[in-house]
């Protein structure tokens, strides 16, 4: 058959259910290919929001998400992507085409070198030479992208390859399973964990996985161990618990940061080095137990004395069974940090002062969305304020990026969400910089007719970067901008718009949104003003008291 109807067929064996992306020229015959098949091409407005889109199904769901774009300037658009699901660890397989190799005649028109472009930002980067080839190099693609540790990787499809028979068959995917942690490692973690007085559990990105979850909880509640969670680990642990502590949304000096001190072993399951690290190791400091599925990368400030190298959910089930709660262990001083923590976040969530504090913001948002519904947030101030204050009561509620921490990602993430999840309410949260990053997929959201809404907190300004201008005493410079009349912008979409008024609009605004169903914005003006006091000079004086 044609190389790129075997290429749709290498697809279809890896169970790929979409492919977001901006066809071109050189991807005519794939173009083709695709009319015929059962996948479904999600066309969008830029390569960019395609690649985040398709990296955030990955994210869901496990498998890889495949994203589309034509040779040199839509190649150049995913890079972004390709740095988002590298360093989220969010499962992704690019596309793109390429002029003919073997008999060119236009010259260097529109050709850069795509793949020496792709190799540092992926874990494989491949030209496609011969249409025999299409099988295994999909077959790679795919098996790198989701292994641990799961990310993007790259097919050049050359457009007079794509056009070349083949004869070869499709490689079916293989059953796999992952290596489990040697019995001597999970033996001497438990007897570490056994001696502590004060252990803590510290749940990172890499535990955000299928089956982990289930595990984790079933360990915490049956030996109560503490628990304390980074960004990117949000919502593996419910948040309701009595033992979950808090989440790691500030660098150092929260609440958290205490409970994390007052160990004397911490079980750090997960660990990514992409996040900002929660805690650094010292000599006479806490013993760490790593549990991951590969072994620690030492650097000067994290060196575990034990390791558990395997699949993360099998090393936990081992330990669950070998351990019971022992009479010396003592959790006192994390509850008590854990109920001085709720108190401060349920401080300022009454306020009804307008333009709306981020703290009232974070109670309306959490009281309109059912707990099984899912918030998509792009990179902005109000990050912190979500990751700190939203209770999440299951993995993958949140999505947010802790590792590119790149703008322009929420709105494309709330869209594949809505794709995986077509019964769950999706709420897209971005700063007024984030979205017009991506704004334009509104048009797409519309087409696709889904049920969606999006706040656009306001701030006019790149608020993040302002609080950091602030912090550091330089001068407020450069950082302002002026916005579109959110409300009509939508409407020239065929979506709804919404404007707020009123602190107290907000969650019935949402909700109305919800039940209603189509898109929705709604312009909600934020008040960050309280930031620096909070985050920095208040949260540090408290916690110095525990």
């Amino acid at each position: 058959m044609k190389a790129s109807d075997l290429f749709v067929r290498a697809l279809e064996a890896e169970g790929v259910e979409f492919v977001f992306g901006i066809p071109g020229e050189e991807n005519l015959d794939l173009l083709e290919s695709l009319r015929g098949s059962k996948i479904k091409l999600i066309v969008g407005r830029h390569e960019q929001a395609a690649g985040f889109m398709a990296a955030t199904y990955g994210r869901l769901t496990g498998n890889a998400g495949v994203c589309l774009s034509t040779l040199g300037p839509g190649a150049t658009n995913l890079v972004t992507a390709a740095a988002y699901a590298q360093l989220g660890a969010m499962p992704m397989v690019m596309v793109t085409g390429q002029k003919p190799i073997k008999s060119s005649k236009q010259g260097q028109f529109q050709i850069i070198d795509i793949v020496d472009m792709m190799q540092p930002l992926t874990k494989f980067t491949k030209v496609i030479v011969s249409g025999d080839n299409v099988p295994a190099h999909v077959r790679e693609a795919f098996r790198l992208s989701e292994e641990e540790r799961p990310g993007a990787t790259h097919l050049e499809l050359p457009e007079d390859i794509a056009r070349e028979q083949s004869t070869m068959p499709v490689l079916e995917p293989t059953f796999t399973r992952r290596p489990i942690a040697e019995y001597k490692a999970v033996c001497q973690a438990a007897q570490a964990i056994a001696a502590a007085r004060k252990p803590l559990l510290l749940i990172g990105a890499g535990a955000n996985r299928k089956l982990t979850a289930k595990i984790l909880r079933e360990f915490v509640a049956k030996l109560g161990v503490p628990a304390v969670t980074t960004q990117m680990g949000k919502g593996v642990i419910d948040e309701v618990s009595a033992h979950f502590i808090g989440n790691t949304a500030l660098s150092d000096g929260d609440f958290v940061h205490r409970a994390i001190d007052q160990a004397d072993l911490i079980i750090n399951v997960g660990h990514d080095v992409v996040e900002k690290p929660p805690f650094f190791m010292r000599p006479g400091g806490p013993a760490v137990v790593h549990i991951n599925f590969n072994s620690a990368q030492v650097d000067p400030v994290y060196f575990p004395q034990i390791e558990v190298v395997g699949d993360i959910a099998n090393s936990l089930w081992q330990l669950k069974e070998k351990l019971e709660p022992q009479e010396h262990w003592s959790f006192a001083d994390a509850h008590r940090i854990r109920n001085a923590l709720q108190k401060h976040i349920h401080e300022g969530a009454q306020d009804d002062s307008f333009p709306v504090k981020p703290q009232r913001l974070v109670k309306e948002v959490r009281e309109a969305v059912p707990a099984d519904g899912i918030i998509a947030l792009d990179n902005g101030m109000y990050k912190i304020w979500f990751a700190r204050n939203y209770q999440a009561h299951a993995p993958n509620t949140v999505l947010l990026d802790n590792a590119l921490a790149t703008m322009g990602a929420g709105l494309p993430s709330a869209m594949a969400a809505k794709l995986v999840y077509p019964g769950r309410s999706v709420l897209a949260i971005c700063g007024d910089g984030g979205f017009m990053m991506n704004s334009q997929e509104l048009e797409t959201a519309v087409r696709l007719k889904f049920d969606l809404v999006i706040l656009v907190l306001r701030d006019d300004g790149y608020g993040m970067i302002k609080w950091k201008q602030a912090q550091m005493d330089f001068h407020d410079f450069g950082l302002d901008f002026g916005n579109p009349d959110f409300v009509a912008y939508a409407q020239s979409y065929g979506a709804s718009g919404h404007r707020i008024e009123a602190t107290a609009e907000v969650r019935p605004t949402i909700e109305r949104c919800m039940q209603e169903g189509g898109v929705h914005l709604i312009d909600v003006p934020v008040d960050y003003a309280d930031n620096d006091r909070i985050l920095n000079r208040e949260i540090r004086e408290l916690s110095r008291k525990l």
